[in-house]
């Protein structure tokens, strides 16, 4: 039942518009509990211009995140380059290979040469194929026959999960086809650096 008397609840209040100082504090707020990339930086603000719906009648807001996000990296509480190779480290140790973790720190904002240096060496990568068959229980480390095969279909799955975790087809392979886990250990420490 609606009373008149009682003020309906159900509506909307009215969106109160951003300005530089709040959106300075956004930003703060933001960085101090996120390590963050600029673009994450600037991509944050930028939601919340749109969730407030002033980012279309404010054009010169857009250019503010641009120098709150300019003066936050000159202060040092964000840094692309570091961010690049705290993630790229994060998703190796998770066993992800270079094209993962290349497209996570491009949808970042890191520039490409920073996430080229953010990939890590040869042997690195072999860690993180290594650390994801170990998680995983591929190849040496999952099921075999009696005489230490794996199943045919069960290869092709395998090598399967590799490539989708971002390896290449000829690391995926080596890591299925190592005949023990020494050998598989060993392979990564044959890499070049």
């Amino acid at each position: 039942m609606n009373r008149p008397d009682v003020p309906d609840r159900r509506k909307p209040r009215a969106v109160r518009p951003l300005d530089a100082a709040q959106l300075d504090e956004l930003a703060l707020g933001y960085v101090a509990r996120f390590a963050t990339s600029t673009g994450k930086l600037a991509a944050y603000l930028n939601r919340k211009l749109r969730e407030r719906g002033w980012h279309e009648e404010a054009p010169d807001l857009a250019e503010i995140v641009g120098t709150i996000v300019a003066r936050m990296a000159a202060a040092g509480y964000v840094s692309d380059e570091g961010y690049a190779r705290m993630r790229g480290a994060s998703l190796r140790r998770r066993g992800l290979g270079a094209r993962r973790i290349a497209q996570d720190l491009g949808q970042a904002g890191i520039a490409a040469d920073l996430r080229d240096e953010a990939l890590g060496s040869q042997r690195e990568a072999r860690a993180a194929a290594l650390a994801l068959a170990r998680k995983r229980r591929l190849g040496p480390f999952g099921p075999r026959d009696e005489a230490g095969r794996i199943d045919p279909a069960l290869r092709e799955k395998q090598v399967a999960t590799f490539l989708r975790a971002g390896h290449p087809l000829a690391m995926a392979r080596a890591l299925v086809n190592a005949a023990g886990e020494r050998e598989a250990e060993d392979w990564v420490y044959e890499a070049d650096d």
